[in-house]
């Protein structure tokens, strides 16, 4: 399969380790682009509900592949989030094509790029952090529930149904939190003289462009791979908000080389110990 050639990809909120992350169609995803550099917006490993005993196939091999594009030549950086905020004790460590940073500033094409995961604007991660965590397994579980409720509508031949969008959607104080969280990523980038803004951590997948008083800004979010499937593609001085389909990526299985199988699982094991 011919591969896209890609500026910059943006990816975050993967959430690898849990029952949610659609690992195998992140990986068909990755398989039919050939970026020069990617970005993981946070979120990609999930250390806080890291499992010893689920991290199936599908999922080490999306960092299989990961370490695949480094080893050809894509520019990788790793900007931690709140779900593997324990990688930030190596942040600033780089090896060869590989970066692990807190944050990103990027020229592109004289423009300036301001990239970061975001839960540094919220206040249960930073203020009650157990509160957090305990929403992030219920959430866990309701993916998992939804899966199942939708495979049965399937069959039935009716339309899937999300329930966590629907609790988003309803409930007021979901609504406002992600409005909040927008709001001040675009003050702050047009404060800063930021051209684009780019983040993760809410699951909400956008594209929209901000002018004030003072100046203006390109507010982007990645979405996820939980429920959204998406990412963020920049080619031609311009971004594209990209939603997987299933029927436009065939599947493809790709040899890994071992010493990239040993890397990717020693990698695995790092996380463990952190812990």
């Amino acid at each position: 399969m011919k591969r896209r050639k890609v500026e910059l990809v943006v990816i975050s909120d993967v959430h690898l380790g849990t029952y949610g992350s659609h690992a195998k169609e992140l990986n068909k995803y990755l398989s039919s682009i050939n970026p020069k550099t990617l970005i993981l917006n946070g979120d990609i490993i999930d250390i806080w509900q890291f499992r010893k005993s689920y991290f199936p196939k599908s999922h080490l091999k999306v960092i299989q592949k990961i370490i695949n594009l480094a080893s050809k030549g894509t520019k990788i950086y790793y900007v931690t989030g709140n779900h593997d905020e324990m990688l930030r004790k190596f942040s600033d460590m780089s090896m060869g094509n590989f970066t692990l940073c807190d944050k990103l500033v990027l020229e592109l094409d004289d423009k300036k790029a301001w990239i970061f995961h975001g839960d540094v604007f919220d206040a249960s991660v930073n203020h009650a952090k157990w509160i957090a965590k305990l929403g992030g397994l219920g959430y866990d579980y309701l993916i998992l529930i939804n899966r199942f409720v939708n495979w049965c509508l399937i069959k039935m031949k009716k339309e899937p149904f999300s329930f966590s969008k629907k609790i988003k959607a309803s409930v007021k104080k979901a609504v406002k939190h992600i409005s909040d969280f927008e709001e001040t990523a675009i003050e702050l980038a047009i404060e800063n003289k930021y051209d684009y803004v780019i983040c993760g951590h809410i699951h909400e997948p956008k594209k929209i462009k901000k002018t004030t008083k003072i100046g203006s800004t390109l507010y982007l979010n990645s979405g996820d791979w939980v429920e959204n499937l998406t990412a963020l593609e920049y080619n031609k001085k311009r971004w594209k908000l990209y939603h997987y389909e299933e029927n436009i990526l065939p599947d493809e299985e790709e040899s890994i080389p071992e010493a990239e199988k040993l890397l990717s699982e020693q990698l695995i094991t790092t996380v463990l110990l952190s812990k």
